[in-house]
């Protein structure tokens, strides 16, 4: 089935949890349940192998082995983002594995190495494109890289969109004003920030929350969409003590909250792997609990 990318880009990329097992290993067909209920609730795009994925605690390996699962468990109802990164050969390999399984397009995570050149994450970006012949989404995590930098990203052919992940909404706007207008910006700090990178000219917002509770995160894009910004705000202040648990210890509770949530809603997707914070604390617990009740999720 033929997706309209653009729009996929400017609707919700649900990051989906990477599920394990009680050896350890990774699960996929965990994820059944919760991608029937995104798709059911109108998420745009399913992504795996992103940060709510535990990317960097994946091997390539088994990264390779979810995109090829998360691909035959969506079955061409929605279009699949798939996150490519770390050193360039295990990148490439990613990247092509991805292509191979059917993914749309590549969100091409900003490489964490200590030594990063801006000429030279253009090259990185380059080759994974080469390398598969997809779409690119760029994960910005890091906006130092500077204004002229992100330009030269955005002009690799095949780049369609910039997942914005810094609270810079000012920053945001100078690399809209530089880039070409077909790029697509999107707010990749979640529902919480979507209102105020909206109004600089994202479109689209990344989520967790879409893996526990799929159809507020739709409710909130459709609020943006129409320009509500009152609706979207009343909507995000429901769920914002569950962003606050998943914010607390350096991120450190980003999955765990999600992942605890999933336990309490009866679809246990095993504990996150270190260094990551498992389990929640008793309080953290607690909160959440109080949060899933007081909007009848369990």
């Amino acid at each position: 089935m033929a997706h309209d990318l653009d729009k996929a880009l400017a609707g919700i990329s649900g990051i989906l949890v990477t599920p394990y097992d009680a050896a350890g290993e990774i699960a996929p067909a965990k994820l059944a349940p919760i991608i029937d209920r995104a798709i059911a609730a109108g998420v745009h795009m399913p992504v795996v192998n992103g940060n709510t994925g535990e990317f960097y605690a994946l091997t390539t390996d088994e990264a390779v082995a979810m995109v090829g699962e998360v691909a035959a468990l969506i079955d061409g109802r929605a279009p699949l983002l798939a996150g490519v990164g770390r050193g360039i050969r295990d990148a490439v390999r990613l990247a092509r594995a991805s292509a191979d399984a059917g993914a749309s397009a590549l969100m091409v995570h900003q490489p964490p190495d200590p030594f990063v050149a801006p000429r030279g994450t253009v090259d990185y970006v380059r080759a994974i494109s080469d390398a598969s012949g997809l779409p690119i989404m760029l994960y910005l995590r890091n906006d130092a890289i500077g204004t002229k930098g992100i330009q030269a990203l955005c002009e690799i052919p095949g780049v369609k969109g910039v997942k914005w992940a810094t609270p810079n909404p000012m920053k945001l706007a100078d690399a809209i004003a530089a880039c070409d207008p077909a790029i697509t910006w999107v707010c990749g700090l979640a529902e919480v920030w979507a209102p105020a990178l909206y109004a600089v000219g994202a479109r689209g917002f990344t989520s967790g929350l879409i893996n526990v509770w799929p159809e507020r995160s739709v409710a909130i894009h459709s609020a943006l969409d129409a320009g509500d910004f009152a609706e979207a705000r009343r909507l995000i202040a429901e769920m914002r003590a569950f962003e606050d648990i998943r914010a607390e210890e350096l991120n450190g509770t980003n999955v765990t909250g999600v992942k605890a949530a999933l336990q309490a809603l009866g679809q246990d997707c095993g504990p996150t792997r270190p260094p990551s914070a498992w389990p929640l604390s008793d309080g953290q617990q607690a909160q959440l609990l109080a949060f899933l009740r007081a909007n009848n999720l369990i």
